[in-house]
Formats: C-alpha cells, sequence, structure tokens
C-alpha cells in the first residue's frame, strides 16, 4: 500500500512514520510533504497515493486548500486536532481521522476501516463540507492559563501574553510585563486552544499576539522579519510561503 502523508510538524510525521511500518510493513511511504503547496504540486505531479494521511494545519494554510486546486483521487484519514463535534462529517461520509497525538490502537482502526472501503468513490463534497462547518462553528478560545509556581499556582489570563516561544524543547509564555514562564503545553496545542484572530504561528518557534508588534521588515528570499515591541532583540522570521498569510491576518 502506498501512502502520502501530509504534516508539517517533523516529530508528528516520524511518530506517523514508525507507527505506520510497525502496524503493517507493506506500507510504502512515498513521501511527507509539509505545506499546501507542495501538497498541491506532489499531487499534480504523481500517481494517486492509496491513501493519504493528512494535518488540517499545514505551515502555510488549512489542508482544506488542497482541495480547491487539485483533484484528489485518494481517500485521506486526517490526523487533527479538531474536536469530535466539527468532525462528525468525516465518520458520515465514510472518511476517517485519528485526534492528535497519534497512538497505534487508532491507527490500526483507522488503517482496518479504510481497507473495508478502499472499493468506494471518495469525493471532495464530504470535506468542503466540513470545511464550512469549521468557518462557522462558534468556537471557546482559553482565556486563562493556570501554571504552577513557586509552592502554589498562579493564573495567567490571555490579555497578558505578548508571545508564545519555543526553546530546547519547553514551550514558554513570554508576558507584556518582560518576565516569561513556562507551561505545560507544547506549540502545536497552544496554537489550536489560541484565538487565532489574535494569535498567528509565525514559525516553529513562535506564536505572536497581534499587539506586540511593533513592525515588519522585508527580509530575504521573501520572508518577513518581525520586531517585537517589548522584545526587540528576539529574530522572528515568516517563511515565503507563510508571509501572505501573516499579512492576510494582520490585515483582518
Amino acid at each position: 500500500m502506498k501512502v502520502l502523508i501530509i504534516e508539517d510538524e517533523v516529530r508528528n510525521a516520524n511518530k506517523l512514520c514508525r507507527l505506520l511500518q510497525e502496524v503493517d510493513t507493506t506500507i510504502d511511504i512515498l513521501q511527507v510533504l509539509e505545506s499546501v503547496s507542495d501538497s498541491v504540486v506532489w499531487l499534480q505531479e504523481h500517481p494517486a497515493p492509496d491513501l493519504i494521511f493528512m494535518d488540517i494545519r499545514l505551515e502555510d494554510g488549512l489542508c482544506f486548500e488542497i482541495f480547491d486546486q487539485v483533484d484528489v483521487k485518494s481517500p485521506v484519514i486526517f490526523t487533527t486536532s479538531y474536536d469530535e463535534y466539527a468532525l462528525k462529517a468525516f465518520k458520515v461520509n465514510s472518511i476517517d481521522y485519528i485526534m492528535k497525538p497519534v497512538n497505534e490502537d487508532e491507527l490500526v482502526n483507522a488503517l482496518e476501516k479504510f481497507k473495508m472501503l478502499c472499493g468506494n468513490t471518495i469525493t471532495n463534497d464530504p470535506i468542503k463540507a466540513i470545511l464550512k462547518q469549521l468557518e462557522q462553528k462558534d468556537k471557546v478560545y482559553r482565556s486563562r492559563f493556570l501554571i504552577p509556581f513557586n509552592d502554589g499556582f498562579k493564573t495567567i489570563r490571555v490579555e497578558e501574553i505578548d508571545y508564545i516561544f519555543s526553546e530546547q524543547k519547553i514551550t514558554r509564555v513570554g508576558l507584556q510585563d518582560k518576565s516569561s514562564i513556562i507551561v505545560g503545553q507544547t506549540m502545536e496545542e497552544l496554537e489550536e486552544e489560541l484565538n487565532p484572530k489574535l494569535f498567528f504561528r509565525a514559525n516553529r518557534q513562535h506564536i505572536l499576539h497581534i499587539d506586540s508588534i511593533s513592525s515588519i521588515q522585508n527580509y530575504f528570499n521573501g520572508k518577513l522579519k518581525v520586531v517585537l515591541k517589548r522584545d526587540t532583540n528576539r529574530e522572528v522570521i515568516v517563511s515565503r510561503e507563510k508571509a501572505p498569510l501573516f499579512k492576510s491576518w494582520l490585515n483582518s
């Protein structure tokens, strides 16, 4: 079975590759792609794989944009952090999903479902229906964090956050008073929990609050350099692929 993986987090992609090869040694992983743009090009230039594993949030946008640009003929199993309500239509329309973090039992179940359904026709219609649901759903985002502090706990309101950053696999929240504090969530978890109107994943290491930005400068090769108001020495670079999304976010 030939499988394509579309996942922009290296750690998640590596884990998925390892699990797939452990549960079924006949699986041939064709390639791991990280972006909407790379996925569109690959699908246009290669025969359809037997199955695609696809993350919803990629480095340059939502994966649903792929279906707007190319006719995806392969069945898709989504790996995602979206909640059960938003994903009901995936089950109704015989497209499966695995909630992150991926575990072996759920992966095996999804592969068994795929094998049972592999003779059926897969269309883009249920995927477009899901996108509509996601856009319309009134999602409640996190408003505060309870953080271990000294011998007790400390509450941090989202309004106090300037930016979030990752260093040596540790996630820290930079506050407007220029202090920082360690949080237990990963960058991926925080990206899902925070209001996307206020926070943007600039790169793998940084999530920025819209009010933390002082200025934006053109950088080489189409990239952007973001200067922060309260941490001018911190270098935040937005990739060429993500630059249009970043500018659109600032202009919305």
